[in-house]
């Protein structure tokens, strides 16, 4: 799990140590909200921490630990006490009353809250401080993060990234963050999976080609499935079938599970069948519309409710499940009620593409409402040019519906959606799919339609960050004719030479992003671009000093760069925002990824950015984020006024702060602020060692209040400008 030391280097901090205060804090922490993309090890650490305490090998003081699974609570839709709640889940316990008398030490889990079908209504939630008074159980646990119920008991959370803004942020006191593999450790999981090292080195080898591949085995569920095809493929294919894009490796995945399946429980010798059995067909397309129907609603797991809406036979469910436990299983909750889920998010993500695209081929449905821009059937004669119409119909929907998603859960079906819409994607599925009939050529013309398509939106689109998804589409396709052209040039050196337009500038990131290089540097203004510097502003995550002076940058451009900010082992440690127009709203946005436990920035310039004390408040609040890695600030040319620098100096003054060089220069400053400023000075907490305050007013006045401060045995300044 990250967390950093006071030196800005990164170290882990153990799952059974999540409680502990780390150097420079002094409140005790309460509450603990860990994130974590899907399949990266929430789940497996709190089964950890859960079976050292058992075990007796950690956290021997917690006289009580209670692990309550979200996916375990939305079952229970009567009114429970807090006491009785514990009671039903764990009737064993004898002693359970004493957690109440605030000395025996307790630990509530609550795991998975991407999975909480609750509304955990904190604004209107009724207050409950009995733990003997029944209500839902949303209010319960509404009332126990707040502290009204247990105060004393101790609470860890676990949570998607997209899910963690449903607990009020004044209710956690750490956040941590599980982290996938890093490079060296994606290659060391190779070589113990696969016992052969020479087809260890070959699988390794071959993920470094697709760039695409080797990033997302920075999941271990990743690396597994890719390790599972790859195995195999290696030994016994042609190398022209080995899987380049997400598509192929997840078609060649489902086919795997169901050849093993076979073969282990109908005795089937064929190790590549031409074609799947009508049964296999029917409970897979079973599966895929379950798989669409929840991922629309935003679910990851299911209950038997659940099953029986998409038509799913619960027994046939069950038996499927322990057919094929690769891809769907069924779990037992705490109180034996039936959980079922697929074994990965992207395996529901790859499996309801399946459901939307043979919904199109097969029954000539769109899963998706209709819009404006849908094409006109009914003058075209040719049944083949429907059929490209509806399919491209179904591409434009689907782009459509995964750009307004505010959270991105539709990305990688999109990928897959697209990737499965080419002839050889659906070869690999051995009949799964309906062919449609048409020559290659109708299906060329439809892939071309969606290649131009995602051009368009390309062009049109302003967020960075879904520009980026639609490049991955476009690889799915097999269209990098853009991407291609801009890496001539950059290998060429003549990118300078041209003016980039906004697709091209967007091309120009993907490359970079997708680039194992890290940047020393990345100079925005070095790109001639009339309006495609926001395009860019993603690669900043992959340097180690981004200058972005002087862009024509304003705060819409800082919820990009917070959103970088936050970006695992990320090299970024200087970041100049100066000379740009980003005003108050823009510093508050960018001081949501500046207060990231994931944040490594030391060096921040916002010299000329038009702020106001405003911002001075903001920024006061990221200084006293717990191990904050800024060392230094620089707010010269601003109108912050002696009101902005009374603010700052409140964050400068907490023991958490670690802030050494300070510029203030031009910042309409008079004696009215130095009192503030000397007061910092003789902290034992502050850590200033330069400051910087030319062309202020601060009078002689002002200089004789500021000597107090540089006189004070405390005072560790040794340049004053």
């Amino acid at each position: 799990m990250a967390s950093k030391k006071q030196t800005t280097q990164e170290t882990s901090i153990k799952c059974n140590d999540i409680f502990k205060l780390l150097p420079g804090q002094d409140k005790p922490i309460r509450t603990v909200l860990t994130k974590g993309i899907p399949g990266i090890g929430k789940t497996v650490s709190v089964q950890k921490v859960i079976l050292d305490w058992a075990e007796g090998k950690a956290n021997q003081d917690v006289h009580f630990m209670f692990p309550l699974p979200f996916r375990d609570l939305n079952l229970k839709k009567d009114q429970y006490s807090l006491m009785q709640l514990l009671s039903h889940y764990f009737s064993e316990l004898k002693e359970i009353d004493s957690i109440e008398d605030g000395e025996t030490k307790t630990v509530f889990i609550f795991d998975g809250l991407d999975e909480c079908r609750l509304p955990l209504d904190f604004k209107n939630n009724e207050k409950c401080c009995d733990v003997t008074k029944p209500t839902s159980v949303d209010v319960l646990l509404t009332n126990l993060i707040e502290g009204n119920l247990l105060p004393s008991a101790l609470l860890w959370i676990t949570s998607r990234p997209a899910a963690a803004n449903q607990i009020p942020p004044e209710c956690i006191d750490q956040v941590t963050e599980v982290r996938g593999f890093n490079d060296p450790q994606k290659e060391e999981y190779f070589r113990k999976e696969i016992t052969d090292q020479n087809l260890a080195n070959e699988i390794i080898k071959h993920m470094k080609t697709s760039r695409s591949l080797h990033i997302m085995c920075h999941m271990p569920v990743f690396c597994w499935i890719s390790a599972t095809v790859l195995e195999m493929i290696l030994k016994e294919a042609e190398k022209d079938e080995v899987p380049k894009t997400l598509t192929q490796m997840y078609s060649h995945f489902m086919l795997i599970q169901i050849i093993v399946k076979n073969k282990k429980y109908n005795k089937a010798t064929e190790t590549n069948p031409k074609e799947l059995s009508q049964s296999d067909k029917e409970m897979i397309l079973k599966l895929a519309k379950l798989a669409f129907q929840q991922l629309q609603k935003g679910n990851l797991i299911f209950y038997e409710e659940d099953l029986r809406e998409c038509g799913l036979d619960v027994t046939e469910a069950s038996e499927y499940s322990a057919l094929c436990t690769e891809i769907f299983k069924e779990e037992s909750g705490l109180y034996q009620d039936k959980v079922y889920s697929f074994l990965h998010l992207s395996i529901q993500e790859f499996l309801a593409a399946v459901h939307a695209l043979e919904s199109c081929l097969g029954r000539k449905e769109n899963v998706f409402p209709p819009d404006d821009e849908d094409q006109e059937e009914k003058d075209v004669d040719d049944a083949e040019e429907k059929e490209s119409i509806k399919l491209s119909d179904l591409h434009r929907r689907a782009v459509n519906q995964a750009l307004k998603s505010k959270n991105g859960h539709l990305d990688l079906f999109l990928r897959f959606l697209l990737g499965l819409s080419l002839e050889s994607n659906q070869n690999l599925l051995r009949g799964l799919l309906t062919q449609t009939g048409s020559p290659t050529q109708t299906n060329e013309e439809t892939v071309n339609r969606t290649v131009r398509y995602l051009s368009y939106k390309i062009e049109e689109e302003s967020s960075p960050e879904r520009i980026i998804n639609l490049f991955h589409c476009l690889n799915e396709l097999g269209a990098n004719s853009l991407v291609e052209y801009m890496q001539t040039s950059l290998h060429s050196g003549t990118l300078s030479q041209i003016k980039l337009k906004p697709d091209q500038c967007s091309a120009l990131a993907y490359l970079l992003l997708m680039s194992e290089e890290v940047l020393e540097e990345f100079d925005l203004k070095t790109y001639n671009t009339s309006d495609g510097h926001q395009r860019l502003l993603p690669v900043v995550k992959t340097c180690k000093r981004a200058l972005l002076d002087g862009c024509k940058l304003t705060y819409k451009s800082c919820e990009t760069l917070a959103s970088a900010l936050q970006t695992p082992n990320s090299p970024l440690r200087e970041l100049d925002l100066s000379y740009n127009d980003l005003e108050d709203r823009g510093v508050e946005l960018l001081c949501v990824g500046l207060t990231s436990p994931l944040c490594n920035i030391q060096t921040l310039v916002l010299d000329r950015c038009k702020l106001t004390y405003k911002s001075c408040e903001t920024l006061a609040s990221a200084l006293q984020t717990p191990n904050s890695p800024l060392r230094e600030l620089d707010l010269r040319y601003n109108d912050l006024g002696d009101r902005g620098v009374e603010l700052l100096c409140v964050g400068l003054t907490s023991p958490l702060c670690n802030i050494q060089t300070l510029v203030l220069g031009q910042c309409g400053l008079t004696e009215g602020c130095c009192s503030d400023l000397a007061t910092v000075l003789s902290s034992p907490n502050s850590q200033l060692k330069q400051l910087e305050l030319r062309d202020n007013d601060l009078q002689d006045s002002g200089v004789t209040l500021l000597s107090v401060g540089l006189e004070d045995p405390d005072c560790k300044l040794h340049t004053l400008g």
